[in-house]
């Protein structure tokens, strides 16, 4: 079944997250609902208020039915990742972790996972648990989590 994804990441690790965007699983930006980090740029320069940002995260999240979090260092402490996750929880979307710290970016891995999801939901690591070939019976596995 067809899903509107909303990827969320700190832009720190977007290389790590457009692996995963990139996969197979996943084909088009503009079908996945991945959040482009120049749409973001724009609205920091547009202001940056707090208010403004939920806002722009808000109005990302029209007509998704599933989130999926690229759980890497950069996203531990990352508020607006927390808030994200929060928004697909109130929303009742599918929620589904990928730790991606061990994508090899440049010769760099990252060492901690800094998942912030809430215990209960799923978070494989995309390297140990081949993600190019199961992200998605993890999508389905989350949205039946999900009642979706």
């Amino acid at each position: 079944m067809a899903r509107k994804v909303f990827f969320s990441f700190k832009y720190d690790n977007v290389a790590r997250a457009v692996v995963v965007r990139n996969s197979d699983t996943i084909r088009r930006a503009d079908e996945s609902g991945f959040v482009d980090k120049a749409d973001f740029e724009q609205v920091e320069r547009q202001g940056a208020t707090a208010i403004a940002i939920a806002n722009w995260i808000d109005r990302q999240f029209t007509d998704t039915t599933f989130t999926v979090l690229s759980a890497g260092a950069p996203e531990h402490h990352s508020r607006w990742v927390r808030y994200e996750i929060a928004k697909s929880i109130k929303q009742g979307n599918g929620l589904l972790g990928i730790d991606t710290r061990k994508i090899d970016i440049l010769g760099r891995r990252i060492t901690f996972c800094g998942s912030d999801l809430p215990a209960g939901y799923p978070c494989p690591r995309w390297n140990r648990d081949n993600g190019y070939a199961n992200m998605g019976g993890w999508f389905e596995k989350a949205a039946w989590l999900a009642g979706k």
